[in-house]
């Protein structure tokens, strides 16, 4: 079963989703390193 066209364009998804999902992980990722360094916590 092929998808048409106008059913391809209404998946929501793919490379612009993965995109924003990376770029908010990133962000994430810095501002724990960020926070790591400037408030080191011991182990317990």
């Amino acid at each position: 079963m092929l998808l048409e066209k106008q059913e391809l364009l209404g998946i929501y998804g793919g490379v612009k989703t993965g995109f924003w999902a990376a770029l908010s992980a990133g962000v994430v990722f810095i501002i724990g390193i960020i926070d790591g360094y400037f408030r080191p916590l011991n182990c317990r």
